[in-house]
């Protein structure tokens, strides 16, 4: 019974259709409980119709829904097939295709296939997390790592294509230039960068107009802006980061992300002077897992449908081990605890809201694996100390 039990856990595939049905399951759900359920959704398709109406996508229309977009314009392509659809098609189809994108990623991973099934395992209750929130942080996690493992398959431009489809919907994407230095054909991937990044400039200006499109993204930048200002205020669901954590437990709104941010650029660019140990695959991994901690770590704008990315670089980082320490067990379990059930009935309200609200605590033990991540970056022999199979 043991035995068939984990080879049943072990199977990928069968994780792999777990993650669509909830993905559909939970869209639908959403759906059903009346607009306030898929408002995301509705944010979302609004992006694509007020693109068509050439009016400003960043402002809150309270007639169609509550809140407002901080998505860029390219975003209106992207969500165009669904946002055509019934909105119980298109919310259904929209959680189904980001969960399709994740799914391929953890599928193109140098892993096992054992390795790969508890991936998906170890990130389920994460991904549910987004899922319920129409996120495309679900996609954007496999577009980063997309882009990281296109470029050990030396693929420049699709890798370049990956990077930026994140960086025009989310500017987080940009982050997938941290595997530039181990690009073999750097002048193959650079221009198929700028030849791609025109492209996506363009494409929205073909069903709106060119004085639109380049209001938006000045639009955006401003809607961004002043989204980093809301965002530090003490006690939202936003700032689940490092600076939140510090801000927080000090109860100063006012400490600037740049205390954090230079320092903390400066340490995740230190492993960059290990160009011995760039030809090493595990060594490229590691400083995707990197990445993807520092990006959710080290911005304002984190909250807790965010941490899908935070935890899919936690999964690579453990997943990596040869030896597993008691340690390193500590630290996932820590993980899966106080940040993958954080917000879960795992734990009363008076404390979600007590502490783990008030001290953007969910932060605090991927803060815990990115310093770990640092320092196995800077200290291990990567042909030695990891293995994928």
């Amino acid at each position: 019974m043991k035995d068939k039990l984990l080879k049943l856990i072990s199977d990928y595939r069968i994780i792999f259709v777990i993650y669509i049905i909830v993905s559909a399951v939970t869209a639908y759900s959403k759906y059903k409980r009346g607009t306030g359920g898929y408002n995301n959704y509705l944010i979302f398709k609004g992006v694509f119709y007020n693109t068509l109406q050439e009016k400003n996508i960043f402002l809150q229309y309270p007639d169609l829904f509550f809140d407002s977009n901080h998505y860029g314009v390219f975003f209106s392509l992207l969500i165009a097939p669904f946002a055509m659809l019934p909105d119980g098609f298109g919310a259904v189809l929209w959680n189904v295709a980001i969960t399709l994108v994740f799914l391929y990623a953890i599928y193109k991973l140098p892993f096992s296939d054992r390795k790969k099934s508890f991936f998906a395992w170890l990130c389920l209750q994460e991904f549910i997390t987004a899922a319920t929130y129409f996120q495309f942080n679900i996609i954007l996690t496999g577009l980063l790592m997309l882009s990281a493992i296109y470029i050990y398959e030396r693929k420049e431009a699709q890798s370049a294509f990956s990077i930026l489809i994140g960086t025009f919907v989310k500017v987080y994407g940009i982050v997938g230039l941290s595997a530039f230095f181990f690009i073999k054909n750097k002048f193959k991937f650079i221009l198929s960068f700028i030849i791609i990044a025109i492209l996506f400039f363009v494409l929205p200006m073909l069903i709106s107009s060119p004085k639109f499109g380049v209001q938006s993204y000045i639009d955006w930048y401003v809607s961004l802006s002043g989204k980093n200002l809301e965002n530090q205020a003490l006690g939202t669901r936003q700032d689940y980061s490092l600076m939140g954590v510090v801000r927080r437990i000090l109860q100063n709104p006012n400490i600037s992300n740049l205390v954090f941010l230079i320092p903390g650029a400066i340490v995740f660019m230190l492993p960059y002077l290990r160009i011995k140990q760039y030809k090493y695959l595990p060594f490229q991994l590691m400083i995707l897992a990197s990445t993807l901690l520092f990006v959710v770590l080290f911005s304002s704008g984190s909250e807790s449908p965010t941490y899908i990315i935070a935890v899919a670089g936690v999964m690579l980082w453990f997943l990596m081990q040869k030896k597993l320490t008691k340690i390193d067990i500590g630290l996932l379990i820590f993980v899966m605890i106080f940040t993958c059930f954080a917000f879960s009935d795992l734990f009363p309200k008076s404390i979600k809201e007590g502490i783990f609200i008030k001290y953007s605590t969910k932060a605090i033990p991927c803060i815990m694996i990115w310093l770990r991540v640092m320092y196995e970056l800077l200290t291990k022999d990567f042909e030695k100390d990891y293995q994928l199979d």
